[in-house]
């Protein structure tokens, strides 16, 4: 194996930490392995990360030299939070002015209840950074009796910081200088509202310490391996950061596990519209994704808002190991929240057969806290074994013997046969109970989704990951009619997530009314943190949004670290074959589907379609677009659109034209579709964006330098 390049993921899970190598230049899995996740031991889940990094490094027989990539996800940050394993933060707020009665008051955050007798505890000290005592010697001062009252790492935040913040880096020079860990509210976010830029900046320098460690030790570890290719962190929004960006900001590592699924549905098994299914052994978390972005949104930490954006993943207490609540006459109450993994209980299919024998029904409390009517099977020598979901879905034939959730069968058979013998049931039929009662909790969740991101159900496919997706995935599906995939090595999902992903950075700034030089400026800020990190300039991408009634401009910026173009396994699709993918996620046959035009990397098609109202009195037609690359990926799905074709010497002209005449106008003046920009290989999404100048400003920046007769592509849906 030495001489191939590698990239290696890790996934840091709640039960187990898995990784895997991925060849460089196809992506193709050579390697996995997997640990508990550890917890409890003094390295914390460094311990984890640090052992399975070694054995997939092994298992390639690789060089350590040939390790070009290195990220892992983690779930410490959130679980820090969650059970209060979190510092005690000194806040130090200023102002001056009329502003400073405001400030004193918007950076006093209280004591931030995290759960249950769990709170994250502060002391506050103010000064007003005009006056005479705010001096080095004096902050000095507020340092050490911040740390007299157990103040472990300190917060400096002004008002209007994040447009002069030599006052907020005085104070963390001072304290980096006293070897306390610090965080300038202007580095975690760049946005007007001191109140929450205070609160987030806390919550990031309350799992400083911890999180700064855990890097540390990791980063040394691998170094020791004589790794030298840079170690990354995801980010809750699904791309990855170096250990330098993590120390900053480990608040932005919450969520990431999730974040490395999501990274691997959209990369790695190309969906450009979904609901992203990621099954365990105790829940499944439910993300979307639309126009192949992730959908996000802003985190509440204890029930206040934050400036953090995360990926929106909503956990439903569903997996594979989801025990079942039964009625003596076999009616199921619930399936879950309690899983076999925290009852201590073995699956039916995962049994050695001899443990069964004899085996009756029980049903039980399998913790204090839960009801008693759990249904377990009990042997002769009083050993319980767990009626869970993976053994209903094999039952009903829904998990195949190629599945990763597939254990044995014939066990799963004789009990549920025992089962149904006892209640008066069909065992096929009560499998289908259980099924259907899990799909039912799911869906509430598929359905929030949907409606919320007003995603398209014809254009949408529910993706299975995780290892116990066979037995939720295939049975939603069939229920609610939604087409269904399950991701390729879809168990080690996320360490695939972590081993694909981009660098990844978002600048938001509060901007009124912004022009194109505000616009140009922020987008280049994004780019010069990815060029910072070590990506290729070539590689590097960024997102644009514009939201008027909050002022804000955001740049999300993504790129990669590596300085060859890769193919990622995939061969170029001819003609015909484009052709047929086209047809194939229009539905329709190849006649009815013409190539209608094309940039220097994609190429889009069309079909037309009829619609009937009025019990078909009026028809209306309609034009439905796909947008594929070079090698069939489907990287946009528009249902009733039209586009514009045009160069990039005429596309100022050309698409203020073309916008002009597909706006609608209402008393609100002119009301702008939703518009895609297509240039190269590139789909920029400006569907955020409302107002026509402003779309016009970021198709500039977009599009400049571009040379003359490039062939760029303007796509739009009516909102």
């Amino acid at each position: 194996m030495s001489g191939k390049k590698i990239r290696i993921g890790i996934d840091v899970g709640g039960t187990f930490t898995h990784a895997v190598a991925l060849e460089h230049q196809t992506y193709e899995v050579i390697a996995h392995a997997v640990t508990p996740t550890t917890h409890t031991s003094k390295l914390s889940v460094s311990e984890g990360i640090i052992q399975t990094f070694k054995d997939v490094l092994s298992q390639t027989g690789a060089a350590a030299g040939d390790v070009i990539f290195v990220a892992h996800s983690t779930t410490q940050a959130t679980n820090a939070l969650l059970e209060g394993d979190v510092a005690k933060v000194g806040i130090i707020g200023m102002g001056h002015g009329m502003e400073g009665i405001k400030a004193k008051s918007d950076t006093a955050i209280k004591d931030i209840k995290l759960s249950d007798n769990k709170f994250l505890y502060t002391e506050v000290f103010y000064y007003n950074s005009d006056g005479a005592d705010f001096t080095v010697d004096n902050i000095q001062k507020t340092i050490g009796e911040l740390q007299e009252k157990g103040c472990s790492v300190v917060v400096a935040s002004e008002a209007f910081g994040v447009d002069d913040a030599k006052n907020e880096i005085m104070v963390t020079e001072t304290a980096s200088s006293m070897g306390i860990p610090s965080t300038a509210s202007h580095e975690i976010s760049q946005l007007y509202g001191l109140k929450v830029r205070t609160r987030t900046a806390v919550i990031n320098a309350s799992i400083l310490p911890k999180m700064t460690q855990t890097a540390r030790m990791t980063d040394e570890s691998i170094r020791k391996s004589g790794i030298s290719a840079p170690l990354m962190i995801m980010r809750s929004d699904g791309g990855v950061m170096d250990i330098s960006q993590m120390r900053k900001r480990p608040i932005l590592t919450l969520l990431s596990g999730p974040a490395a699924g999501i990274a691997a549905a959209l990369m790695y098994a190309n969906v450009s519209d979904g609901i992203f299914l990621e099954v365990g052994g105790t829940s499944t978390d439910v993300s979307a994704i639309k126009n192949g972005k992730a959908m996000i949104k802003s985190a509440d930490v204890g029930g206040h808002s934050t400036f953090l954006k995360t990926l929106d993943s909503r956990t439903v207490g569903i997996g594979g190991g989801s025990m079942v609540r039964v009625k003596s006459d076999g009616k199921v109450v619930d399936v879950g929240p309690r899983s076999a993994h925290i009852a201590g209980f073995t699956y039916l299919a995962f049994a050695e057969a001899s443990e069964l024998d004899g085996a009756k029904p029980l049903w039980l409390q399998p913790m204090p806290s839960d009801p008693e009517d759990y249904l377990v099977m009990q042997n002769p020598a009083g050993k319980n074994f767990a009626v869970t979901l993976t053994d209903a879905a094999m039952m009903a034939g829904v998990v195949k013997p190629s599945d990763y959730a597939y254990g044995n069968l014939e066990n799963v058979q004789a009990c549920f046969a025992i089962v149904g013998e006892v209640m008066g049931v069909n065992p096929i039929e009560f499998a289908e109970s259980i099924l259907n009662k899990a799909a039912a909790r799911v869906n509430l969740v598929v359905q929030k989704l949907l409606e919320e991101y007003a995603l398209d159900p014809e254009l949408v496919s529910l993706v299975g990951g995780g290892g116990g997706c066979t037995t939720v995935v295939p049975w939603l599906s069939k229920t609610i009619g939604i087409q269904y995939l399950i991701a390729d090595k879809a168990e080690v999902i996320s360490a695939i997530g972590a081993a694909m992903a981009m660098l990844r950075d978002v600048v938001a700034k509060t901007v009124v009314n912004p022009s194109k030089s505000d616009i140009a400026a922020i987008r280049r800020q994004a780019i010069d943190s990815l060029m910072d990190m070590g990506a290729d300039p070539d590689s590097v991408e960024v997102q644009m949004e514009i939201d008027n009634q909050k002022n804000t401009v955001t740049a999300t910026a993504t790129g990669s670290i590596q300085m060859e173009n890769q193919e990622f396994g995939r061969r170029i699709a001819d003609d015909k074959l484009l052709l047929q993918k086209a047809a194939s996620s229009f539905k329709v046959s190849e006649n009815n589907v013409a190539l209608v035009c094309a940039s220097d990397g994609l190429k889009v098609y069309c079909t037309n379609r009829t619609e009937k109202k009025l019990f078909g009195l009026l028809k209306t037609k309609r034009q439905d677009y796909r947008v594929l690359d070079k090698y069939g990926v489907v990287k946009l799905q528009l249902h009733d659109g039209s586009l514009q074709a045009t160069t990039a010497g005429r596309a100022a002209k050309e698409i203020e034209e073309y916008l002009q005449s597909v706006s609608t106008y209402n008393d609100a003046g002119q009301v702008l579709p939703e518009v895609f920009l297509l240039h190269g290989n590139r789909v920029v999404d400006f569907t955020s964006v409302i107002e026509h100048k402003q779309v016009m400003a970021l198709i500039s920046v977009e599009l400049e330098g571009a040379r003359a007769d490039m062939p760029v592509i303007v796509l739009i849906h009516n909102r």
